[in-house]
């Protein structure tokens, strides 16, 4: 099996690439990806030399390079995208070319090829703010409240589109707030993680009390290893942890693993449009593909916390003035 992943160097792509390697059927994985804002070579460096990975450093909008790495895939797994809510807040038109044009070139290329199964990754944002009580289905209204959700919400509708008019092989994931290892440093929680270890205050988005459902992230790469498998085309599925809990009381219990004080959270202005609550209903995927969680929240965030403690090296080359600066995080994986 050959697979081509984009956006492989980002956080997901790469440790579902991590992942993949060890699946017996893989035979290559082809890694497409820009090297823009979020990518970070060193996060597949155990694998740069070996044979059966291959990267190139090209945009997915860019329609020849895309149609002659279609050639040989047999699976596309497509995260590349601009994901930042508040990037896009302040430059939505980067968003535009990236995930609904990107989106685009892939599904063209795809049409005209072998590929047996487009995963799209997209995001429980493009449902926007779940009510107090409800939770959503995979058919329920889309309804997206920022640039970069309206943006993946685009993508969806132009994969659903090409499965239906051109028989596209589409398998739409919505997934949860991701973290773990790898996670680019400016998300909620390894931006925690490395302010509290610097001594620095910890920024919360008004009062910190929107609620968030977290998922670690071998879980999801273990939903899209199962899409791959047996998903249907023309199928979505939503992948959730059901670990719903305040972006107050994430940052309150990541600091007290780390054993530093409360009061290193500091409470700033909310942001434009500001979704209070996502939530998703994964028994779709759970019933038809057979996928559940495994990885217990308080156990998968004490790893990870570990992770970033033991993994100075990593992040510390990262560092940047958004970082460094008490601008608030964007919580979303």
């Amino acid at each position: 099996m050959n697979i081509l992943v984009t956006g492989g160097l980002g956080f997901i792509g790469s440790n579902y690439i991590l992942h993949a390697t060890k699946n017996p059927k893989l035979h290559r994985i082809t890694n497409i990806d820009s090297m823009s804002f979020g990518s970070n070579p060193e996060n597949l460096k155990e694998i740069e030399n070996v044979d059966f990975y291959k990267f190139v450093r090209a945009e997915v909008n860019d329609a020849a390079i895309v149609r002659d790495l279609m050639v040989d895939a047999d699976v596309v797994v497509h995260f590349a995208a601009e994901s930042h809510v508040d990037r896009s807040i302040s430059d939505p038109e980067k968003f535009l070319h990236s995930n609904i044009v990107g989106t685009f070139t892939l599904l063209e290329a795809v049409r005209r090829s072998k590929v047996s199964k487009f995963i799209h990754i997209s995001t429980d944002e493009v449902y926007g703010s779940a009510p107090a009580g409800e939770t959503f289905h995979e058919n329920s209204r889309l309804n997206p409240s920022s640039p970069y959700s309206a943006s993946k919400a685009a993508a969806e509708m132009f994969a659903m589109a090409y499965h239906k008019t051109y028989g596209v092989p589409v398998v739409i994931l919505r997934c949860t707030n991701n973290f773990g290892p790898r996670q680019f440093p400016e998300k909620l929680i390894p931006k925690t993680i490395i302010r509290a270890l610097l001594g620095l205050r910890v920024p919360v988005y008004g009062s910190g009390q929107q609620i968030r459902d977290w998922i670690h992230v071998s879980d999801f790469c273990r939903a899209i290893d199962l899409a791959v498998e047996k998903g249907v085309g023309g199928n979505i599925y939503n992948v959730s942890a059901g670990n719903e809990i305040s972006n107050l009381e994430m940052v309150t219990r990541i600091l007290k693993i780390l054993k530093k004080n409360v009061n290193l959270i500091e409470f700033v202005d909310d942001r434009p449009g500001h979704d209070f609550r996502y939530s998703l209903n994964s028994s779709r995927i759970t019933k038809d593909l057979g996928w559940k969680s495994e990885k217990p929240l308080p156990v998968a965030l004490e790893n990870t916390v570990e992770w970033y403690v033991q993994n100075e090296n990593w992040w510390k080359p990262l560092l940047n003035e958004r970082i460094l600066s008490p601008t608030p995080w964007k919580e979303e994986g």
